[in-house]
């Protein structure tokens, strides 16, 4: 006997009362849903519905397996129902944040592709370097760029994020370059104010291992480009992502020093709130930045826009 109509036999009789309300809504004679609930009760050795000459009730254990079975058939009817002509169809409304900097550069161009791709869905983006809380103010999902901090979220590594510490020319001309990660102490350090970022120090590798450097401010900002900008402008030396300073460094307008010294990379993440059930349209922007990330192209496309003609 097909164990789904097992399933969904037992969960009309406890919705609708009896065994000949639910035979009625499925054209059948009431001995049939009667049988199919013999044998899932035998199949999982438990007593689910109590049934006497007046109604049926459900034990704690048929309580319990009403709601899985509930959650069961609904997952099974929305993947039926987002497959059409072999495409898979999401709706919605998706809330997603990301740090401004990377936001910009990474995620913004991402979203009117995704929504074209799945037209029913609508996105609301929202750019913060602070540490939004997902769960209390409503976001599905976040991309985080760099070291997590332990958290009951869930994590999506999507990519690695390759650090590096830079100044300008004119700056290293005025200034030395470092030598060593000690070096840092006697220069002016441009820092990122980040609750998400940053919050250890700069990393660098010391007899293989990551150490973290805290250096003292000269400029301290809570926004990533400006603190891009100070740096070209001179200003300091700043430990940034490769993302961010990997088109200024090939044209000269900034030095990378103590690469010799470079933490392994750390990465960029898609972080969601733990779920049992994530919605469709959830677990396919999930894949598509994911997607996206991994290929190598992307980022070769991403450098020649940011290079100047």
């Amino acid at each position: 006997m097909d164990r789904l109509k097992q399933i969904e036999s037992f969960v009309a009789v406890s919705i609708r009362g009896s065994l000949t309300a639910a035979a009625q809504a499925e054209g059948v004679a009431p001995a049939v849903i009667g049988r199919r609930i013999d044998a899932l009760e035998e199949r999982l050795g438990v007593k689910l519905l109590v049934r006497t000459t007046r109604r049926i009730s459900l034990t704690r254990e048929g309580s319990a397996f009403l709601e899985d079975s509930q959650r069961l058939l609904a997952d099974l009817a929305n993947a039926e129902a987002s497959v059409s002509a072999g495409g898979v169809k999401a709706s919605g409304h998706l809330r997603i944040t990301a740090p401004a900097g990377f936001g910009r550069r990474h995620v913004a161009n991402l979203v009117p592709r995704f929504v074209a791709l799945h037209p029913e869905v609508s996105m609301t983006l929202n750019l913060s370097d602070r540490l939004v809380d997902l769960v209390n103010e409503g976001f599905d999902c976040a991309v985080r760029v760099g070291d997590l901090p332990d958290s009951s979220l869930i994590s999506v590594r999507l990519a690695d994020n390759r650090r590096l510490c830079v100044a300008s020319p004119d700056y290293i001309a005025r200034r030395g370059r470092p030598a060593v990660p000690a070096d840092i102490a006697r220069h002016d350090c441009l820092t990122l104010s980040s609750e998400a970022s940053q919050t250890r120090g700069w990393a660098f590798t010391l007899d293989g291992q990551t150490s973290y450097v805290r250096p003292a401010t000269k400029l301290d900002c809570s926004d990533g480009q400006v603190l891009h900008a100070w740096c070209l402008e001179g200003l300091g030396l700043a430990w940034r992502s490769w993302w961010e300073v990997e088109s200024d460094v090939r044209a000269g307008r900034l030095v990378s020093v103590l690469d010799e010294v470079a933490a392994p990379p750390n990465g960029i993440y898609a972080v969601f709130a733990q779920r049992k059930h994530l919605p469709l349209r959830l677990r396919l922007w999930i894949d598509f930045i994911k997607e996206t990330y991994g290929d190598p192209a992307y980022w070769s496309q991403a450098l020649l826009q940011e290079s100047p003609c």
